[in-house]
């Protein structure tokens, strides 16, 4: 355990799996009380009680990011009394031709990743401006958001627009000590790699393409533990005069195309 957000309380949406849980063990190894915001029960209150076992501080909230956000940020305040750090992480992806995706299907992916980005954000800051010392709020974009990508329109417009969010949040919210940023990942070992019981990052076609011919120049997909450590330095103090701006980690990808 470290002690360098001691003291600090962090709210993570989509905190049961993959980046987010990997972002919520990480804070909290670094001394934040951490909401786990999710809905998915059983793996959330699994993610708080590693971060127990761990002697971390965490607590467990089932929601949804467009309807619950201001019922998230009063979680926080009743467990841990305040709140500093925000993490959109919150996210779907499915893939599916122009041609043939729905109305619906395009409404659901900016639901919950750009309007469910919007509404935390604002509770969130709310918050922080009441309380009068300042934030930290962390949007999880994606290199598919200046990317042009076959088969996901929806998602790629969706992250897209969280990344002008991004820098539309920190010019209105700089003048209250809260800075805003990005992260960008790349390919990264979570449950949404995993499409029909295969891992995508494991055929034939992804290795040849991504790993031998080194469109990864560091030819892997990250962890997500390595994303969350990102996360980690952008909410830390020793991150003070950065915002607005969105962190690519992608181990190279973005700069090959």
């Amino acid at each position: 355990m470290s002690d360098i957000l001691a003291g600090k309380v962090a709210l993570i949406t989509g905190a049961a799996s993959g980046i987010g849980r990997a972002t919520a063990l990480t804070l909290a190894r670094e001394g934040a009380a951490v909401v786990v915001a999710d809905i998915d029960a059983p793996r959330g209150a699994e993610t708080v009680a590693t971060i127990g076992a761990a002697g971390g501080r965490a607590h467990f909230v089932q929601a949804d990011v467009i309807r619950d956000a201001e019922r998230m940020v009063e979680a926080a305040m009743q467990e841990f009394g305040r709140l500093d750090i925000l993490v959109n992480n919150a996210g779907i992806f499915y893939t599916v031709d122009l041609l043939d995706v729905t109305f619906d299907e395009w409404v659901r992916a900016v639901d919950v990743m750009y309007f469910g980005t919007f509404r935390c954000s604002q509770a969130a800051a709310r918050q922080m401006v009441h309380q009068g010392a300042g934030g930290r709020i962390v949007n999880i974009s994606s290199i598919n958001a200046f990317l042009g990508m076959p088969q996901s329109s929806h998602y790629n417009s969706a992250k897209g627009a969280i990344d002008q969010l991004t820098r539309c949040l920190a010019v209105e919210l700089a003048p209250h000590g809260i800075l805003v940023n990005g992260v960008a990942p790349g390919f990264v070992e979570t449950p949404m790699a995993i499409v029909n019981g295969i891992n995508e990052h494991e055929t034939p076609e992804f290795q040849e393409f991504y790993v031998r011919r080194r469109r990864i120049p560091l030819a892997r997909p990250a962890l997500p533990a390595e994303i969350a450590e990102a996360v980690a330095f952008l909410v830390s103090p020793r991150c003070t005069y950065i915002t607005g701006h969105t962190l690519v980690v992608d181990g190279g990808l973005s700069i090959t195309f």
